[in-house]
C-alpha cells in the first residue's frame, strides 16, 4: 500500500514529531539532548528554516517549524541522518534509530500556532515529569524567558504579550495535536528503578546482581526494560555494560 501524501502547509509552518524506533529511547543522558539541540543550529544556518518550539523527550521530538530555503524532508534528513550517526558512533550501535519517516501537520492559522506550542511545551508535564513547563530543561521555555538561541520568539510575541507566556504556556490544555499512537510514560527514577531491580532480581547491589548466572540474568534485564528502565539506568544500577544490555 502506497504511504499517504504528507500535508502540505500554506503557510510553511508545521507541527513535526519525530520518535524512537520500536518506543526506544533516543536520548540516554544530557550530552543526547545537547547535541540534538545543537544539530538543529547547524543546520539551521544552512536550511534556513524557523523553530517556534521544540520538546525532547525520552524517546520522541516535537517541533513547531517553518521551512523556507528547503523542503521539510530534506531539513530532516539532515538532522536525523546527522543525529543518528552521531548516536550510533557514541554508543557503538547500528541501523536505525527513529520510527519510520518523521510525521508533520500543517499549521495554517494563529489559533492552532498558539494551540501547538502550548501543546509542545506541556508534553513533560502530562508524562509526570514537572509540573511546570519551565521546569523541565530540554524545551524551549527558556528561550522565551530568556534570550533566544534557535526559536525565532517574535510570532508568538506579536500574538500575546512576553509577561503573560507563563501563564498561557501552563494553562493546561486538552488539545488533541499530533502524537505517538501510544500513551506517554512517565520516566522511571533512579529510586524507583532500584526497587524493581531488587523485587524481581532479589539482589540487594550491583556486586550480587553480577554474580548471577548468565541465563538468569539475561532473564532479569529483559524484564527491567519491559518496566521502562532505560538502557543507561539498567547498566549504571546492575553494573552490567550498556553494550549487554542493549543487546537483550
Amino acid at each position: 500500500m502506497p504511504r499517504k501524501a504528507r500535508e502540505k502547509s500554506e503557510s510553511g509552518i508545521y507541527h513535526v514529531m519525530l520518535r524512537g524506533i520500536n518506543q526506544q529511547q533516543i536520548f540516554e543522558d544530557e550530552e543526547d539532548y545537547l547535541k540534538f539541540i545543537q544539530i538543529l543550529e547547524t543546520y539551521q544556518a544552512i536550511s534556513e528554516y524557523k523553530i517556534y518550539a521544540y520538546c525532547l523527550m525520552g524517546n520522541h521530538i516535537h517541533l513547531l517549524i517553518k521551512v523556507e530555503k528547503e523542503p521539510l524532508e530534506q531539513v530532516f534528513k539532515r538532522i536525523g541522518s546527522k543525529y543518528v550517526y552521531w548516536y550510533n558512533t557514541k554508543y557503538q550501535r547500528k541501523g536505525h534509530l527513529f520510527q519510520d519517516r518523521f510525521k508533520s501537520e500543517p499549521v495554517d492559522n494563529d489559533s492552532y500556532f498558539l494551540t501547538v506550542i502550548k501543546y509542545i511545551h506541556q508534553n513533560p508535564i502530562k508524562a509526570g515529569l514537572c509540573k511546570k513547563a519551565e521546569d523541565y530543561k530540554y524545551n524551549s521555555c527558556h528561550e522565551y524567558l530568556d534570550k533566544p538561541v534557535i526559536v525565532d520568539t517574535e510570532l508568538l510575541f506579536s500574538m500575546i504579550p512576553k509577561h503573560e507566556f507563563l501563564m498561557f504556556t501552563n494553562t493546561l490544555t486538552k488539545a488533541n495535536c499530533l502524537d505517538i499512537e501510544e500513551q506517554i510514560t512517565r520516566r522511571v527514577t533512579d529510586e524507583e528503578a532500584r526497587k524493581i531491580i531488587k523485587k524481581y532480581s532479589k539482589c540487594e547491589n550491583a556486586t550480587e546482581f553480577q554474580a548471577l548466572d548468565l541465563k538468569s540474568r539475561d532473564k532479569y534485564l529483559r524484564k527491567f526494560k519491559e518496566k521502562g528502565i532505560s538502557i543507561r539506568q539498567i547498566s549504571r544500577l546492575t553494573g552490567v555494560s550498556y553494550y549487554i544490555v542493549q543487546k537483550i
